[in-house]
Parts: C-alpha cells; sequence; structure tokens
C-alpha cells in the first residue's frame, strides 16, 4: 500500500492545529468540484465560506478536513486554514531536501514553460508541478502541499497582478533555479512606472533563490541588462537564451512545416537541432529556456530534448483543430486562453509564416489590464497584422474598437460589442482552406468565439 501524502498526526504538527479524528489523505483540494476520494479538504475562506462544503466533501470521499471551526468528520483545527496551507506547504518542501526546486514567471509563456519543463521533469524521475495555472497566494502553497515525500525534482509556476505578490511565494518555494520568459506590458495598469514596475516585480523571483541557484533569462528581452544585475545581487549564476551571440542557448533559425517545428540552436556553443510539436515562432526561445531549466535542475539532455519532441500545444494556447464544413474545412487555432501586446504580435508572425491554402482569418478580443494606454495598445496591432499578410480581422469589444478604426477597410472582417455577438459575423465569412486564429484574453470571453466555431464541425473532427 502507498504510503499516504499526509498523516493528520502530521498535517497537525506542521500548521500548529488540533486533531480530531485520525485519517491519512492521499491529496489535497480546495474545491468540492474537483475533490478526489481520499483528499485532505481545507476549508478556505472566499468568495463563500469554504466550511459551508465540509459536508459536500465528506461526502464526496474526503479523508478529512483542514478547518477553522467545528466541523463533522475527522479534521484538523487551525485558527487560520490559508495560514495553515502556507505552512503545510512549506512542511511538505522542508520533509523532501533531495528536491531540486524550480520556478518560472514572465509577462508570456510562464504556463506553457513550466509544462514543458514538467515534461522532461517526468522522463528523469519522480517529478511534481503546478497544474493548469496553480500560479498566486493559494495556488503556490497548495501545489507545495501537493508534494509528495520522494519528489526528486520539481517546477512551480510563479504569477502576479500587482508588486510585492511574486516575493513571497518565491520564499515558500526557495527555488535552486527560475526562469523570466520575458517583460512586457501585462498588468501595467496597476503599476505607476508601467513595464519598468513589471520588471522589478518580476525580479522579486529572485528573493527565494537557493544560494548559487540558476537565473535563466531571455536576453532578448528590453529588461534583461536590470534582471540580470538583480539575479546576480541576489548571489545567482546567470544563464540566457536569445539570438545573439554570446548566449548561453542561442536561437540560430526556427523553420516550421506541418504540425511541428525544427529549432536550429547553439547550446553552450555546440550546435543542437531538434524537432517539437510547436509551430509559434516564440517557442524557438521558449525551448531554449526549457533547456536550460532542464540542465539547472539536473535533468539530462536527452531527456530534455525527448519532453520537447512530444509536448503538444495546451489548450486555449496555440492548440490546432480542422474543422471540417460541407465544402471542406478550416483550420482553428485557439489562442483564446489570454493575449497581451507581446502574445499577439507572436501570434500574428507565426500566422504570417506559415502557408495557407486560403486565407489568414484573426478573431480578436480585448486585451484586458493595460491600464490608460489600452487604446494605443490595440490600435497599434495593425501595424504587426499587416506585416503578417492577415487577410480579415474581425474584433470585438470597446478597446478592440480602437484597432477596428486602425485597420484599413480592404482588411475589416466585422466588428461587434461583444465576443458573443462576434462568432456568428467570424462563422459566415469562414470558406474552406481557411485559417483561423482566435486571441483574447479570457476575460473578455474569446474562448466563446472559438468554441462557436468548433461547433461548426461538419464530422468528427481532428486535433492536430
Amino acid at each position: 500500500m502507498a504510503e499516504p501524502l499526509w498523516t493528520s498526526e502530521a498535517i497537525a504538527a506542521a500548521v500548529g492545529g488540533e486533531e480530531s479524528g485520525a485519517f491519512a489523505a492521499t491529496g489535497v483540494s480546495i474545491d468540492t468540484r474537483t475533490l478526489e476520494p481520499g483528499d485532505l479538504f481545507v476549508a478556505l475562506a472566499g468568495v463563500r465560506d469554504g466550511h459551508e462544503f465540509v459536508p459536500q466533501a465528506l461526502a464526496a470521499g474526503a479523508a478529512g478536513v483542514l478547518a477553522a471551526q467545528e466541523v463533522e468528520g475527522p479534521h484538523v483545527r487551525v485558527a487560520d486554514t490559508f495560514e495553515a496551507l502556507q505552512r503545510l506547504g512549506q512542511a511538505a518542501r522542508d520533509r523532501a531536501p533531495q528536491t531540486r526546486r524550480g520556478a518560472v514567471t514572465g509577462s508570456v509563456g510562464k504556463t506553457s514553460v513550466t509544462q514543458a519543463v514538467r515534461a522532461g521533469l517526468i522522463l528523469a524521475g519522480r517529478a511534481h508541478s503546478s497544474v493548469k495555472s496553480y500560479n498566486n497566494h493559494i495556488g503556490v502553497p497548495l501545489t507545495l502541499a501537493r508534494m509528495p515525500r520522494d519528489t526528486e525534482r520539481a517546477v512551480f509556476e510563479i504569477g502576479m497582478n500587482h508588486a510585492g505578490e511574486i516575493g513571497p511565494l518565491s520564499r515558500q518555494v526557495r527555488p535552486h533555479a527560475v526562469a523570466i520568459t520575458t517583460v512586457g506590458p501585462v498588468h501595467v495598469e496597476n503599476f505607476d512606472d508601467g513595464e519598468a514596475g513589471v520588471a522589478r516585480a518580476k525580479a522579486e523571483i529572485f528573493e527565494g533563490l537557493e544560494p548559487g541557484g540558476v537565473a535563466v533569462l531571455n536576453a532578448d528581452n528590453a529588461w534583461f541588462d536590470l534582471l540580470s544585475k538583480e539575479a546576480h545581487r541576489a548571489g545567482a549564476v546567470v544563464r540566457s537564451f536569445g539570438t545573439a551571440e554570446g548566449c548561453d542557448a542561442r536561437l540560430v533559425d526556427f523553420q516550421t512545416q506541418a504540425g511541428h517545428a525544427v529549432v536550429q540552436a547553439r547550446l553552450h556553443g555546440k550546435g543542437l537541432d531538434f524537432p517539437i510539436l510547436q509551430t509559434g515562432l516564440h517557442w524557438g526561445l521558449n525551448s531554449l529556456a526549457v533547456l536550460l531549466m532542464l540542465e539547472a535542475l539536473e535533468v539530462d539532455l536527452g531527456d530534455g530534448l525527448a519532453a520537447l519532441g512530444s509536448f503538444e500545444p495546451l489548450a486555449g494556447r496555440g492548440a490546432e483543430r480542422r474543422v471540417r464544413l460541407a465544402g471542406g474545412g478550416f483550420t482553428l487555432i485557439d489562442e483564446s486562453y489570454n493575449a497581451n501586446p507581446i502574445s499577439m504580435a507572436a501570434a500574428f508572425a507565426t500566422l504570417g509564416a506559415r502557408r495557407a491554402e486560403g486565407r489568414r482569418i484573426v478573431a480578436l478580443t480585448d486585451m484586458l489590464e493595460l491600464g490608460p494606454q489600452a487604446p494605443e495598445f490595440h490600435a497599434g496591432l495593425a501595424s504587426p497584422l499587416e506585416a503578417a499578410r492577415v487577410d480579415l480581422v474581425f474584433c470585438a469589444g470597446p478597446l478592440m474598437k480602437s484597432l477596428w478604426d486602425a485597420l484599413p477597410s480592404t482588411r475589416r472582417g466585422g466588428y461587434a460589442e461583444t465576443a458573443a455577438e462576434l462568432a456568428p459575423l467570424v462563422a459566415r465569412a469562414i470558406e474552406p482552406g481557411d485559417v483561423v486564429m482566435v486571441k483574447g484574453s479570457n476575460g473578455s470571453r474569446a474562448g466563446a468565439v472559438a468554441a462557436a466555431l468548433v461547433a461548426l464541425d461538419a464530422g468528427s473532427g481532428e486535433t492536430g
């Protein structure tokens, strides 16, 4: 029988709580909708108090509860369940001193890079990682608390909306290696000094870095010098990736083919060509960040290349689907999970670089959290759209109206105030052979447009 993740005795000792009824948990959950039998249910305060859901958790098979008040069933009682979750995560870290830990942040690409690193860690041994985008003040300690005692390597995603958020999370993880994928105008509405403030906030990831740890940084990014200086100040060994001579991992060329690409690079001065199951141009640099992170976490290069060679695009982050129509089919590129000026430009460039049997079409919804410059950022997308030779542009939302107004009439496909209203306009315009990209912020409902286009499928549909 497998060793439990946590016993009630170990939980009580870790969090300074009072045990009431012995139990052994095989997992940790904060949500009854995803709770698995055997999980410890942590009753957090939120929009609704988690204690209201204790009966549901126990009925769903929870082994026990971490609670701040008397509840039915076996439980460990504490003064504050959120603080207890943090302490449980730190106890999980401390009881596994052999674990090599990595952490990833960045304005764009942190989830994909984290998951690609995870794929390499799995090939190398007993691995643990964040699931989905569990990267905030709850997701990071929860991921730590779920880490088995015998974990050899782990990787954590760390995100932020404001200054002062990444530092405490990094200190909880205490990574041996960190990566900052890039810095750009994301969440700038929360920073008086704009992008510079974002860069300094990302640099907080060095605060928890173990002595002599590795910082993997994007040398092509405008904030590389600032980040490199902060990394060195924290005692880090800097490893750079980029397109210039002198980078530890240098991108030489990136060739897209049907459903995949070939990366030509130099790693520590040695030539290296390898295939990846990605077509986004940004994956040239992403793949090098992944290899440097895996190297820092003591993963063989062979395992890293094998992981990159089989790692597929995540849902809403470039996944492609062939949608069948009565007279043929079109290719849907789903980039609906998130959007900012950097990722928009990268997505357009990728679309422009691929061969298209028919037209290149984009359906865009608002980019959020860009502050007073938001209209300007949206209007500025007209230039990369032109460079990518996009044929038709569909826009939804009050901010995308700025782009719509900046487009030449020949490129205008249609405008609507909401994503729901835009979807049928796009659907009516599509013809067999077209390549259609949907991109926007999750909060502006870009996913609804992608879902509506998938629903056009006259056959079973194929994913690719």
